[in-house]
C-alpha cells in the first residue's frame, strides 16, 4: 500500500508542476525513477515489493502489450522508405549490428555468460526510447528528417526486439535444461511466434473492420472510439494466454492489421496513451527505481562498464555503419547515434524476461547490466537533450544549402499514424514539450 500511495502522490505533484518540468532538463522518467528509489528506503517497502512481485510483473506485461500495439498502429510502411530510407537502415542494418555487437561486448566483459545469455541481454537493450530525450523528436531546431528517423526507429524496434528475445530465451533454457534444441525452436516458431501472429492478425483485421463499420454507420459515439481501440491489445493478451502464444507478437501484429480496416486506429491509440497510458508508463519508471535500488547493493564494475559500452560503442558504431552512403554529416551521424536511449521498452522487456523464470546461471548479471544501462541512460540522455540540440543546431547551420539534412523530403508521409508529438510525452516516445 505504501508503494501505491507514494506513486499517486508523485503523480499529483508532477501534474502540478508539469508545465515547468516541460521546460526543464529534469524529465519525468528521472523524477519517477528517483521517487521509486526513495520509496524503497522506507522501512516496509522491501517486504511489500517482494510480496507484490508477481502483480508488478503482470503490470509490466500489460505495459509492453499496450506499447507494442500503439507503436504498430502509428507506423505506415511508407514511412520506412522515405527520407533516403533512414528508418529502414536503422531498423535493419543498425539493429542487427547492435544486437551482434551487444552480444560480443557482453561475452568480453562478462566472461561467464554463454552466447545465448549474452543474446538475451543484447535483445533487451536493443530498443531505443526517444522519450528520454523528450525534446529531440519535437524540436524545430533538429532537421525534420532526422527527427522522423529517430521517431520511426523508436516506434518499431521494440516490436522487432521481441522475437530475438524469445529466441534467445528459448534456446538458453533448452541448453541449460538439456532439452531438445530443435523441438524447442520449433515450438517457439509455431506456438509463440506463429500462433501469436495468427491471433494478432485475426483480432486486428476483424476488430478493425468492425470499428470502421460502426463509425461509418454512426453506431459508435466518438467518446467511446478510444476505448474500442484500447480493447484490441487487451483482447490479444487474453487470447494469447488462452492459446499459449506470445501476447507481444499478437499485440504488434494486431496494431499493423487493424490499420487495414480502420485507418484512424493510430490516432485513437495515441490519444489513449497520451492520456491514461501515461500512468502506466510512469508506474514502470517508478517500479524501475524500486528495483534498481533493490539491486544496487549487488552492482558490479563490469555491469557499469557494459552500460557505458551499450550507450556508446554498441549503439553508435552500428548507426555509423547503417548510415554510410546517405551523405549525412558527421554531426548528424553522431547525433543519431547518441540519442538512442534505453528506457521504457528495455525496462519492460527485462521484467518480462524475469517473468519467464528461466533460472539461468547468468540471471543476476543480465539483471544488473539492464539496470545499470537504463539508469545511466535516464540520466545521461535526459540531461543532455537540450545541450545536444543546441550543439547540433550550430553544426547544421554551418552545412551547405544542399546538405541532406536540409532536404525537406517526405517527412509528413505518415502524419496520420504518428501524432505530431510522437508518443506519450514523458513515458515513451516523446512528447511535445516546448523548448
Amino acid at each position: 500500500m505504501i508503494i501505491l500511495t507514494v506513486f499517486i502522490v508523485v503523480v499529483f505533484g508532477v501534474s502540478l508542476a508539469s508545465r515547468k518540468l516541460d521546460r526543464s532538463v529534469v524529465t519525468t522518467p528521472i523524477i519517477f525513477a528517483a521517487a521509486g528509489a526513495l520509496t524503497f528506503m522506507l522501512p516496509s517497502t522491501p517486504g511489500e515489493l517482494a510480496l507484490d512481485e508477481a502483480t508488478l510483473l503482470h503490470v509490466a506485461e500489460l505495459g509492453l502489450v499496450m506499447l507494442l500495439f500503439t507503436d504498430a498502429t502509428r507506423i505506415s510502411p511508407r514511412m520506412l522508405t522515405t527520407d533516403g530510407a533512414l528508418p529502414l537502415r536503422l531498423l535493419s542494418i543498425g539493429m542487427l549490428l547492435t544486437i551482434g555487437l551487444g552480444v560480443l561486448c557482453a561475452l568480453l566483459i562478462f566472461g561467464h555468460l554463454t552466447w545465448l545469455e549474452a543474446g538475451i541481454l543484447a535483445a533487451i537493450l536493443a530498443p531505443t526510447d526517444a522519450g528520454l530525450g523528450q525534446v529531440i523528436v519535437n524540436s524545430p531546431r533538429v532537421p525534420a528528417r532526422i527527427r522522423q528517423a529517430l521517431n520511426v526507429e523508436a516506434g518499431l524496434n521494440d516490436g522487432l526486439s521481441v522475437p530475438f528475445l524469445l529466441f534467445f530465451i528459448a534456446l538458453a533454457v533448452a541448453a541449460h535444461t538439456h532439452a531438445d534444441t530443435g523441438a524447442t525452436l520449433m515450438r517457439l516458431l509455431v506456438e509463440q511466434l506463429g500462433f501469436g501472429a495468427l491471433v494478432g492478425g485475426a483480432i486486428g483485421l476483424a476488430c478493425g473492420w468492425l470499428l470502421a463499420l460502426a463509425q461509418r454507420r454512426g453506431w459508435m459515439a466518438d467518446s467511446m472510439t478510444q476505448l474500442g481501440v484500447v480493447a484490441l491489445p487487451l483482447l490479444c493478451l487474453v487470447a494469447a494466454h488462452a492459446s499459449a502464444s506470445s501476447a507481444f507478437i499478437a499485440a504488434f501484429v494486431a496494431g499493423l492489421a487493424a490499420q487495414i480496416g480502420f485507418r484512424d486506429v493510430g490516432r485513437h491509440s495515441v490519444e489513449f496513451t497520451e492520456d491514461w497510458g501515461k500512468l502506466l508508463n510512469f508506474f514502470v519508471f517508478f517500479l524501475f527505481g524500486l528495483l534498481a535500488t533493490w539491486a544496487w547493493q549487488h552492482m558490479t564494475l563490469a555491469a557499469v562498464l557494459y552500460a557505458v559500452a551499450s550507450l556508446t560503442l554498441v549503439r553508435m558504431l552500428p548507426v555509423a555503419l547503417a548510415l554510410r552512403g546517405t551523405g549525412l554529416s558527421r554531426a548528424s551521424v553522431l547525433f543519431i547515434g547518441w540519442f538512442g536511449p534505453r528506457g521504457l521498452a528495455s525496462i519492460v522487456l527485462g521484467l518480462v524476461y524475469l517473468e519467464q523464470q528461466a533460472a539461468l546461471p547468468g540471471d543476476q548479471t543480465i539483471r544488473l547490466a539492464v539496470i545499470a544501462t537504463v539508469l545511466l541512460s535516464i540520466l545521461a540522455h535526459g540531461l543532455s537533450a537540450l545541450p545536444g540540440i543546441a550543439l547540433y543546431a550550430k553544426a547544421v547551420a554551418s552545412l551547405p544549402p544542399d546538405a541532406p539534412e536540409r532536404r525537406a523530403g517526405d517527412v509528413d508521409a505518415g502524419k496520420p499514424h504518428v501524432a505530431a508529438a510522437g508518443h506519450p510525452s514523458d513515458g515513451h516516445r516523446a512528447a511535445g514539450r516546448p523548448e
